[in-house]
């Protein structure tokens, strides 16, 4: 199976606040990391499209290409629900007219709160609102916060918008709280609080061709610093150049092969398809998971497994 999916304009993407022009519009900006995008995220980035669709202006995202942590906590620095293409093309899909991508690196670690803001400000020109989530914080040690941004928007002529978080079962929507569904295999549970199912992206690497010895060709996809779901198998829609194929992924670190330095690999097999994929991005949603892994016998029990989950996938869809 293969359907298209409609191409849409890609979003604006700058890194620097000069290339916006915004002539005499107003700037609406919704600012944060949006790792996952989720439903909390998602309400910042909507206020700040309504407030540009009120006021004939530009809604504006600001995000990192990196979790601030990386820098300056590499020791507690998180796994990454999306990676920055899929966390653009997300932020994207929700109406967005461009995206500022900031380098987060040492030097911009060191700018004060303060600083950042009054530069945006004076950079953007008719800063009109600032959307945020009700306890961002930013700036170098994390000083600025929703008070310092509302005193600077009195004298400099922005509202803020500090909007409060969203709740699901009683407990509120987080990144933190995602990444820890997504690691107990709660998929479905990480699938509400993005607003839409739990997905992966990455690119084809090389590897060492097995599946394809075995008679089904996989494609291992580069997922470093993402977080994973738990080993195993699992029945997916792989999204491979805007179509949409039916495939079966594994996620672990394939114990019947005896490799003296194992490591945790993804590899996609897509069902009826033909076709060299290496160098290409690949995103996989997650439908059910199949089975746990497993340690076989020999190369033909994998072989027959591999045989039987295909056809318990094909079942499924």
């Amino acid at each position: 199976m293969a359907r298209s999916f409609r191409v849409t304009k890609p979003v604006k993407i700058i890194t620097q606040v000069g290339e916006l022009n915004p002539g005499a519009r107003k700037v609406c900006v919704a600012m944060g990391m949006f790792d996952g995008v989720h439903l909390g995220h998602q309400q910042v980035i909507r206020q700040a499209i309504e407030d540009a669709r009120q006021h004939e202006g530009i809604a504006l995202a600001i995000t990192f290409d990196r979790h601030p942590n990386a820098v300056v906590a590499p020791e507690r620095n998180p796994p990454l629900i999306y990676s920055l293409p899929k966390k653009l093309r997300v932020i994207e899909s929700l109406g967005i007219d461009t995206a500022l991508l900031i380098r987060f690196d040492k030097a911009f670690s060191e700018i004060s709160g303060e600083q950042f803001i009054r530069g945006l400000a004076r950079d953007l020109g008719p800063v009109h609102s600032l959307c945020v989530g009700s306890a961002f914080t930013f700036g170098h040690r994390r000083g600025g916060n929703i008070a310092l941004l509302k005193k600077l928007g009195q004298e400099l002529h922005f509202i803020v918008h500090g909007l409060a978080s969203v709740s699901l079962d009683g407990k509120v929507v987080s990144s933190t709280r995602i990444r820890e569904a997504i690691r107990a295999g709660r998929l479905d549970a990480a699938s509400q609080m993005l607003g839409r199912t739990y997905a992966l992206a990455g690119r084809v690497t090389r590897g060492d061709e097995l599946g394809r010895e075995l008679g089904f060709p996989t494609a291992n996809l580069d997922l470093s610093g993402l977080v994973l779901p738990p080993n195993g198998v699992y029945a997916v829609h792989a999204s491979v150049e805007h179509r949409l194929h039916r495939a079966v992924v594994n996620i672990g670190t394939r114990p019947t092969l005896k490799n003296p330095n194992p490591r945790v690999q993804v590899e996609v097999h897509l069902l009826d398809f033909t076709g060299d994929l290496y160098e290409q991005e690949i995103e996989v949603a997650f439908v059910e998971k199949l089975r746990e892994e497993e340690r076989f016998p020999s190369r033909d029990a994998l072989r027959e497994q591999i045989g039987r989950d295909i056809e318990a996938a094909r079942a499924l869809f």
